[in-house]
């Protein structure tokens, strides 16, 4: 169960290119789950909006799982590092981003104490759904901000504590045990967490009330995380991609996202 728990944590909650389970995703691109959340928007380069990355830019992806954004930043041609604990994860992505137009790939495993990159390596930072897996999110955050150039960008997500209440009463206590999620953020300890690691706050945002009712039903279903997916999931998943295809549906999905997030996101710098 506990490598199951390791598969569903690096994946399921984390935004995907297409639409949430790929299966029936809407007719247009811009009505995708992950588009409205704000993510991949290749129409203007930007990984997450406000966070663009181009063919200049160094990228660090700490925590880089199966390589969805890794993947984003080397198709606008930056230089990308990734980095995770998980070998096997690392030689994946690095396979993944072969023949990428990326200017250049460098994968790293490690536990990130210490990162293992000189200082003020990269410009663009992203950690995704990792600050509550670490044991100390302060010396992290202090790593993160020394591997960063001065007027370095961050994206930095982690999961919001009303989708981590449900769960408490629905997952497997494995599932808040390390080496899973050890901590929940409140909105306010996350900012405060990232201003004094000594960053500047640009845009604080939530999204995911897709997922945090798909982990509910996930539970339900007792399935791992690969197809065929149980009828419930697929029911979800058909009357999502229905709801945005409306007229109303992305209006409806921000108010949702906004009640009950799987996820928070700050974008912030570090000083020049």
């Amino acid at each position: 169960m506990l490598e199951t728990l390791r598969r569903l944590l690096s994946r399921a909650s984390l935004p995907q290119p297409a639409s949430a389970l790929q299966e029936t995703p809407p007719a247009a691109p811009e009505r995708t789950e992950a588009y409205l959340s704000g993510w991949f928007r290749r129409d203007s380069g930007e990984l997450f909006e406000g966070f663009p990355v181009g063919a200049e830019d160094t990228v660090l992806d700490i925590g880089c799982g199966d390589g969805p954004f890794a993947r984003f930043c080397a198709e606008r041609g930056a230089e990308v590092i990734f980095a995770d604990i998980d070998p096997a994860k690392v030689a994946a992505v690095e396979a993944l981003l072969q023949n990428s137009p990326a200017r250049a790939v460098t994968p790293l495993v490690t536990n990130a104490d210490p990162i293992p990159l000189p200082d003020a390596r990269a410009n663009k930072i992203v950690a995704m759904e990792v600050l509550e897996h670490v044991a100390d999110p302060t010396l992290f955050m202090r790593e993160l901000v020394r591997v960063a150039q001065p007027g370095a960008q961050f994206l930095l997500t982690v999961p919001a504590p009303l989708g981590e209440s449900v769960q408490q009463k629905l997952a497997p206590a494995s599932y808040f045990e390390h080496p899973n999620h050890i901590r929940v953020f409140s909105a306010e300890a996350f900012e405060q967490l990232v201003v004094e690691a000594g960053l500047i706050v640009e845009r604080k945002t939530s999204y995911g009330f897709y997922w945090s009712v798909w982990w509910c039903l996930f539970w339900a279903c007792k399935q791992e995380l690969s197809p065929p997916w149980h009828p419930l999931l697929e029911s979800w998943n058909q009357t999502w991609n229905q709801l945005l295809a409306l007229p109303d549906g992305p209006r409806i999905k921000a108010a949702l996202d906004q009640t009950m997030p799987k996820s928070q996101a700050i974008i912030a710098r570090k000083p020049l």
